[in-house]
């Protein structure tokens, strides 16, 4: 995933925050292994291979 990406997310789940990159391993400029957090109603989405799951928790 491209770091540039985050810039026009917003949280899938609340519709209203933007979302925080949190990297734990990248290659190449891009993020493979990460997570985007949602600070206003603290979902998570983890990114893996480089894809980030943005549906929505349960």
């Amino acid at each position: 995933m491209k770091k540039d990406l985050v810039d026009i997310l917003a949280c899938p789940a609340c519709k209203h925050h933007p979302l925080e990159l949190q990297v734990e391993r990248e290659a190449a400029g891009e993020v493979v292994e990460g997570k985007l957090v949602c600070h206003g109603c603290k979902a998570v989405y983890v990114i893996e291979d480089g894809i980030p799951n943005l549906l929505p928790p349960d």
